[in-house]
């Protein structure tokens, strides 16, 4: 698996609008210039890709021109890392271009850079991981660098600021603090914080014991799920299927799965359907552990745990829950291919290797 080179001062950073098109809408003006202003900050030097500010509808109906703002952004050997603006519901649409392109394939594998960000990117991760790239579940730019208040969030910056360093393991902690999603992201929100509570729970381990070492795997549970089930769009799963993008069964035997829910907050009978079809599959009886990650604004915390035990109940696999990523305020990065102990007695989480290169003099 090819790893990035880790950032450093004056590095392009290219913004690209994968899914869903707000960055280029009026209303989301603000966010904009405020996420360009938070990247020059780190000294980085945002590069706004061509059709990344086109509006919602022609990106939702040109899904190539997404593809090709992707495809650039690899091609071009001065950007290090990519962003992604935001999730959606139809990212899958990019893959058919990308994978029929052997100039973006060979652009991916020479050139890796560091690429983030959650919800539906989980399909642009999946697909990458495909070609041989660790990226990361991590931050995109309208809700985590361009966070409305003064500053970004403590403990998003603190694991956004990982991209700059070459560490041989780190740990990943809980946040003493949680933030509910706003209610609005409009201009009036600027400088207002989040309203934030003290975590109560921390991690919680709510199926079995032990430590498990594994490759960190896994995204959107509702991504992950269409691309199987086709919920959404029903040829979704033939794509993932021509492709071969999601791991046989052998692989997923190394696999410690990462899941979370999105901003939808799916009722507890919905994950409990999920989860089930991802049993009948073998995928939970094989893994090597799950990393669930806190339900945003804890709605169905309690439910959704239940759902896990139940579901879980006459198997082995090690549930920790409660933990930092995806849609849930304050997030973490997760690294897709990194070798991850968690201990499931002391509930830590341990990423045992370098997840960047040191950028070449």
């Amino acid at each position: 698996m090819k790893k990035p080179q880790s950032l450093k001062k004056g590095d392009k950073v290219a913004i690209v609008s994968l899914s869903r098109g707000l960055l280029g809408m009026p209303f989301c003006k603000h966010e904009l210039d405020l996420g360009i202003k938070r990247l020059k900050e780190f000294g980085l030097e945002p590069v706004i890709m061509e059709n990344s500010l086109k509006d919602m509808k022609y990106l939702e109906e040109h899904p190539e021109a997404r593809a090709a703002d992707l495809k650039q952004a690899f091609m071009d050997d001065s950007i290090k890392m990519i962003i992604s603006a935001i999730g959606g519901i139809d990212t899958y649409k990019l893959i058919p271009y990308l994978m029929e392109d052997e100039e973006f394939k060979n652009a991916v594998r020479n050139h890796p850079k560091i690429f983030t960000g959650f919800s539906d990117t989980t399909n642009n991760h999946l697909m990458l991981n495909k070609l041989g790239l660790s990226t990361f579940y991590g931050p995109c730019l309208l809700v985590d660098i361009a966070e409305l208040d003064n500053e970004m969030l403590p403990y998003t910056k603190e694991y956004f600021e990982k991209f700059f360093l070459n560490e041989s393991s780190f740990t990943i902690t809980s946040s003493p603090i949680w933030y509910n999603d706003r209610k609005s992201y409009g201009v009036e929100e600027l400088g207002k914080p989040r309203e934030s509570h003290e975590e109560k729970y921390g991690f919680e381990t709510i199926h079995g014991s032990g430590v498990v070492t594994g490759k960190l795997y896994g995204g959107c549970i509702e991504s992950i799920y269409d691309a199987y089930m086709g919920t959404r769009f029903k040829e979704e799963p033939e794509v993932y299927e021509k492709y071969q993008i999601l791991p046989t069964e052998e692989e997923w035997k190394e696999k410690l799965l990462f899941l979370e829910t999105s901003e939808e907050q799916m009722p507890p009978e919905t994950l409990e359907k999920i989860l089930l079809e991802f049993k009948k599959r073998g995928i939970l009886q094989n893994i090597k552990g799950i990393l669930a990650g806190k339900p945003m604004d804890e709605k169905y915390y309690n439910e959704y745990k239940e759902v896990y035990k139940k579901v879980f109940a006459d198997l082995k696999t090690p549930i920790l829950y409660n933990i930092n990523f995806g849609h849930s305020v304050p997030r973490c990065i997760l690294p897709y291919d990194a070798e991850c102990t968690v201990d499931y007695d002391k509930k830590t989480i341990q990423i045992n290797s370098q997840i960047l290169e040191k950028p070449k003099e």
